[in-house]
């Protein structure tokens, strides 16, 4: 990794070359503004150490002419003026670190590593889109959360492996999304992806829709049809909900597992299929394997490796970003020259939890660029919950029992695949009772 030293103190300069040397860095030494700006512009630095009382001009503006050279370059403050407003001013826009004199050696190499931690995880995740190329579009899979980044990371290494793949997290955080990266980058690329939502299938046909079934083997089988795993043989078989799977066809699950041959219904003969398995479920498997309702050799059979989707109210950074894709998204979909959305509308995003994550996101972004009247989504245009400040955990009773009623609605529909008669049937409700409670509560049905 390559350091710039921007330093006026010659011996301090000399000290941190000759320390970060000895330890196996490229260090370069600048002894003014102007020559750390040259030289940072005529060569490549990975982090920059920048003294803040520089001879010619004051650190920040340093800093800003470094930004416009390379806005994704770490810089690290060292100064003796101790100042709080100059440190948050500097992190606001993009500073690494503000350390101040005596610089205590341990903590400059703990920051020096961490910033190379940050490094690699930018270039493998810019590697993953080298590697995706024209094949898929990576543009609405935001990640500019370093825990996004360390997802992408593991995925990617992942994909270059055989190895089973259990994608977990809250509903509406990407799992399908991820899948699909990891097959694009994967060996497999070029076979099939095929993706079974088993929640949206009747435990009835769940067995025939993975591995096929001969004529007559049931009624309604008037001619013969491969399952999933015939179909996705040579690429990818994405199981979604693993957790709805009943427990007679977990144990067929894990044979095919362990033989890679497939049985179609009706039929004695065997088929080999080459398949990459990647499930994701919202629940936690672990659990069900202790209560008995899920099969501790298929659990671990699935979760070779696990990658967990952290939800979105944890990840609050990539928000911004994802808005700006959904309203492209829907605003050239409806028609409507929507150029952005206000600051005050964008800030009542910042400070909502999203218990719907992504998905829910993506659905009040669509709402609002067909509600608004202006070039701009504002604060008027978003739901009711979001604007009256119901997202937030303080609230009368009333409040945060209608907000936990949402959430709990919304987490069925979506383990049940958007089946409002199986999400019905689940909250114990009529179908028109959970219909008239998704009106009042502003949960719109989900669109392909």
């Amino acid at each position: 990794m390559r350091i710039l030293v921007i330093e006026d103190e010659r011996p301090s300069a000399e000290a941190l070359r000759e320390f970060l040397e000895e330890r196996e860095y490229e260090v370069e030494v600048a002894e003014n503004g102007t020559d750390g700006i040259e030289k940072f512009s005529n060569s490549s630095f990975d982090v920059v150490l920048l003294d803040w009382k520089l001879p010619d001009m004051e650190g920040d503006e340093v800093f800003e002419k470094i930004r416009e050279i390379n806005p994704l370059v770490i810089v690290i403050f060292i100064t003796a003026f101790g100042m709080v407003e100059r440190a948050v001013k500097v992190l606001r826009k993009g500073a690494f670190y503000y350390m101040t004199k005596p610089i205590e050696l341990d903590q400059l190499i703990h920051l020096i590593k961490e910033a190379e931690e940050k490094i690699n995880l930018r270039k493998e995740v810019e590697v993953l889109r080298e590697a995706l190329g024209e094949r898929f579009s990576f543009e609405n899979f935001i990640a500019k959360s370093r825990k996004m980044q360390e997802v992408l990371s593991l995925a990617m290494r992942a994909a270059t492996s055989n190895a089973n793949i259990l994608i977990t997290g809250e509903s509406g955080t990407g799992k399908e999304m991820l899948a699909r990266i990891i097959h694009n980058v994967s060996p497999r690329a070029e076979g099939p992806f095929v993706a079974v939502n088993l929640a949206a299938i009747p435990e009835t046909l769940i067995e025939s829709e993975l591995f096929g079934a001969e004529k007559g083997a049931y009624t309604g089988a008037d001619r013969a049809r491969p399952g999933k795993f015939e179909v996705a043989s040579g690429g990818t078989l994405f199981l979604d909900e693993i957790s709805e799977i009943p427990p007679a066809v977990q144990v067929k699950l894990l044979r095919v597992l362990q033989e890679r041959e497939v049985q179609r219904l009706g039929s004695s003969r065997t088929i080999k299929v080459d398949v990459r398995i990647i499930s994701a479920t919202n629940k936690n498997l672990e659990r069900m394997v202790e209560d008995g309702t899920f099969r501790s050799d298929l659990y671990y059979r699935l979760n070779v490796i696990e990658i967990q989707l952290p939800p979105l109210r944890e990840r609050k950074e990539e928000i911004p970003s994802l808005v700006e894709f959904f309203i492209k998204k829907y605003s050239a979909f409806n028609g409507k020259p929507i150029k952005g959305i206000t600051r005050e509308a964008m800030d009542a995003l910042m400070k909502y939890h999203f218990p719907g994550n992504i998905r829910e996101l993506e659905n009040i972004i669509e709402r609002a660029v067909v509600l608004t009247r202006g070039e701009y989504i504002g604060f008027e245009d978003l739901p009711s919950h979001i604007v009256k400040g119901k997202n937030k955990k303080g609230g009368t009773l009333m409040e945060r029992l209608r907000e936990e009623e949402r959430r709990i609605i919304l987490e069925t529909l979506e383990d049940a695949g958007w089946n409002q008669s199986e999400a019905a049937r689940r909250l114990g409700l009529s179908e028109s009772t959970l219909r008239y409670r998704m009106k009042i509560l502003e949960i719109s049905k989900k669109r392909n």
